[in-house]
């Protein structure tokens, strides 16, 4: 059984295709590590699903190992450039034991645009 204190291996591709490998708690979301790391993931709305910016490209060898994306995710998706099928928002991924050594790509530009 996994305890808060416990880390996982988290690999972010920049825009630049720089790679930063970091070790981030169990329990956090990918947003939360990204900042903790300084690690330019936008995350305009603080993490409340109310925006596109955190979009990360989870590498397919490691898509299906995350929960599914609810509905009020992929409505903020759809908003998102360059949406791949793999695409997350980093604030909806939550790190668990299971994630260790999660491998995602940070989309060149966001668009902020909150639905009507």
């Amino acid at each position: 059984m996994s305890t808060p204190s416990q880390k996982v291996t988290v690999k972010f591709i920049e825009p630049d295709q720089k790679t930063n490998t970091v070790q981030a708690q169990i329990g956090q979301s990918l947003l939360d590590v990204a900042r903790a790391h300084n690690i330019d993931l936008e995350g305009a709305c603080e993490g409340s699903l109310a925006c596109s910016t955190c979009q990360v490209w989870v590498d397919p060898s490691w898509y299906d190992r995350l929960d599914p994306p609810a509905d009020e995710e992929e409505d903020m998706l759809e908003l998102a450039f360059f949406r791949k099928d793999t695409s997350r928002l980093g604030c909806q991924i939550i790190l668990t034991e299971a994630l260790d050594g999660l491998v995602v790509e940070i989309p060149k530009q966001t668009r902020h645009l909150t639905p009507i």
